[in-house]
């Protein structure tokens, strides 16, 4: 459980949420946090009927957690396991959407997510990410974007010869070299497992860092929920990228209105006057004009890369392709209220034929959120207290 509410980051805690709604608690829809116990085992083969069964089993993912690197001494375990995971479980605006299968990605003894967590350091720094598969039934990699590192820590298996095969560890050295925002993701067979949900994001702050008053971590993404239900057994197709058919559009793993959940979504919690820093990352496999209602910002990264004062100009879209990294900063200086942040793509913004839905998240003003129009997007969200 987390003590902050809203995106990954440095949202507003939780007792500054319950004070501003004049809620007494904070409840998960009944099944949403299910859990249950784990199920590690991977035998694609099943019957339909072994398969659901299983699936049925398994525990259900959390939301992507910040990892300080840093303060586990430059080490960190990312085990790998299957989870189910719910995209929206709710019966309202276009839900309940499940993948009843995922592969994801586990720190330590951290709950599993989707995306995985997000990996913080310090440039000057070194990690040592091993890789634990030793309950897994398929080979796994982890390979990291941005970073300089040696050849054999590249995570690709045909070009390094290097795997982890199911029942092994394998530690990778990953040097924080290159400050930024950067993605990292298996690389083995990279098109499926992706879609599976093994991806993540790792943040290198430059020495001297200074954060802003909130930063918070986005990753989007397109699914083709036919895979996840392929390999729970739900689903008979043969797999074929050319015929790869998006259907489901997410932020931080969840669609629109779970997007708006306290603490199952992403929305962007924030007082008037605070300058606001959001690293977004695309995980899938399509371009997003990612917009913002009602607030001018500026793209100050790139792919790790500082975009120079002189180059930056205000904007209310910007387009991140797979795999690019866009940091983006605004200050909250408009009237308080709710307001959206969304793909542009008016068909990435639907749970099946329902809008809104999918690729949407807001920014909200702490001063509406005792408001009927914000309890009311709880209510749609899921929120219960």
């Amino acid at each position: 459980m987390t003590d902050h509410i809203g995106a990954p980051g440095t949202g507003v805690s939780r007792r500054e949420f319950l004070a501003a709604t004049g809620a007494t608690s904070i409840s998960a829809l009944a099944g949403c946090l299910g859990g249950g116990s784990s199920d590690p085992t991977e035998t694609p083969m099943q019957t339909q009927t072994q398969s659901q069964s299983q699936s049925d089993s398994l525990p259900y993912t959390s939301p992507p957690k910040v990892i300080n690197v840093d303060e586990q001494g430059g080490s960190v375990t990312m085990r790998t396991l299957p989870a189910r995971h719910a995209v929206h479980p709710n019966d309202t605006m276009g839900g309940p959407i499940e993948f009843p299968r995922v592969w994801a990605f586990q720190a330590d003894d951290n709950d599993p997510s989707v995306p995985g967590p997000i990996l913080r350091t310090t440039a000057g720094n070194a990690m040592e990410v091993t890789l634990d598969n030793t309950d897994g039934r398929h080979p796994h990699t982890i390979h990291f974007h941005g970073v300089t590192k040696t050849w054999e820590n590249d995570g690709v298996p045909t070009t390094t010869g290097i795997e982890v095969p199911p029942g092994e560890k394998h530690t990778y050295e990953i040097p924080a070299n290159v400050p930024g925002t950067h993605l990292y993701h298996c690389h083995y067979q990279t098109h499926r497992h992706i879609d599976m949900g093994m991806y993540g994001i790792l943040r290198v702050d430059p020495e001297g860092y200074e954060p802003a008053d909130r930063e918070h971590f986005m990753t989007i993404k397109d699914w083709d929920s036919r895979i996840p239900k392929k390999w729970a057994g739900e689903a008979d197709f043969t797999f074929d990228t050319t015929s790869r058919n998006p259907d489901v559009f997410t932020v931080n793993g969840k669609s629109a209105p779970r997007t708006l959940h306290p603490e199952q979504g992403s929305p962007i919690i924030v007082e008037e006057g605070d300058t606001v820093r959001v690293h977004l990352v695309n995980g899938g496999y399509m371009s997003h004009p990612i917009h913002l209602h009602n607030h001018r910002f500026q793209r100050v990264e790139k792919d790790g890369a500082p975009v120079p004062e002189v180059a930056r100009h205000d904007m209310d879209v910007t387009n991140i392709a797979p795999g690019e990294r866009h940091t983006i900063e605004f200050t909250a200086d408009v009237d308080p209220g709710i307001y959206l942040m969304h793909c542009h793509k008016v068909n990435h913004v639907l749970n099946g034929s329902f809008y809104p839905g999918g690729m949407i998240t807001g920014v909200v003003y702490k001063s509406v959120m005792d408001t009927d129009v914000f309890k009311q997007l709880m209510e749609y969200a899921g929120y219960s207290g």
